[in-house]
């Protein structure tokens, strides 16, 4: 009985030993690592050639197999990026926002935040094809504004990122773009003569695109808008903006034949 007893505490004490030993040598297996640096190679190579599909499949293959580590943290940011050349947008989203959440402290996450904003930038240029005969009161500029959205992340969590003065550049284009969206939306509506979806267009550009490029037009818009809705004291509120900050504004001279002073 005595015997037994001291077989099962030597057991007991070599067990977490061989467990711990077990653990070490798989955290630090030569073999391990060179196997996964050589997947990493493969993906990288991929991704060079052009062969986005292999990439994203060795970049996904090698965090499934080596989840942790440099080169599991650096497969899932580069994966984000293959799918974006792979035209897989939501995925490329996905992905980045995948890494933002398990690494929010990275020495990269800035370039997660800017990805995202580059897929959604791409994708939303489609939204701005004004050539098109299609209403664009039913374009969805959605894509644009998440761009958007997520560029300002990046402005704001690092204003000292690599990418920020490029992400306001993009930032610039894109309000401008969005403020162009809304008024050839509101001209569509003039012409169909919804005059008051017309006017609230016009209102919604210049109150949201301060500083755009389309803020005179909108509001010569939204003056003729309000004259056909004969709402005078209206008219003239918005004349009066256009011509005092837009006095040499093509339109400003044939308003003041239209609109009548509030008496």
């Amino acid at each position: 009985m005595l015997n037994r007893l001291l077989l099962i505490t030597l057991l007991l004490a070599i067990l977490p030993g061989c467990a711990l030993f077990a653990t070490n040598e798989e955290e630090d297996s030569p073999e391990e690592s060179l196997t996964a640096q050589s997947m990493y190679r493969e993906a990288k190579d991929a991704m060079e050639a052009g062969d986005y599909e292999t990439a994203i499949q060795r970049y996904e293959a090698l965090e499934a197999r080596f989840p942790f580590g440099k080169l599991a943290e650096q497969a899932q940011l580069d994966v984000a990026y293959a799918y974006y050349k792979y035209d897989e947008h939501e995925s490329a989203v996905a992905a980045a926002d995948r890494f933002i959440k398990l690494y929010p402290r990275h020495e990269r996450v800035d370039y997660a935040y800017y990805l995202k904003g580059v897929v959604k930038f791409s994708q939303g240029q489609g939204s701005f094809d004004f050539l098109s005969s299609q209403d664009p009161s039913k374009r969805d500029p959605e894509s644009a504004r998440k761009a958007f959205q997520y560029f300002t992340e990046l402005v704001q969590r690092f204003p000292k990122s690599q990418y920020a003065e490029d992400a306001i550049y993009r930032m610039v284009y894109l309000r401008n773009a969005l403020a162009r969206h809304e008024l050839n939306a509101a001209r569509y509506y003039m012409k169909r003569q919804a005059y008051l979806a017309a006017a609230n267009r016009a209102k919604y550009i210049i109150e949201t695109f301060q500083q755009s490029p389309t803020i005179p037009d909108a509001l010569v818009l939204m003056t003729e808008a309000y004259l056909q809705l004969k709402l005078h004291d209206l008219a003239y509120d918005s004349y009066r903006v256009l011509k005092l900050n837009f006095p040499k504004h093509a339109a400003v001279k044939r308003l003041t034949k239209q609109v009548r002073k509030p008496v």
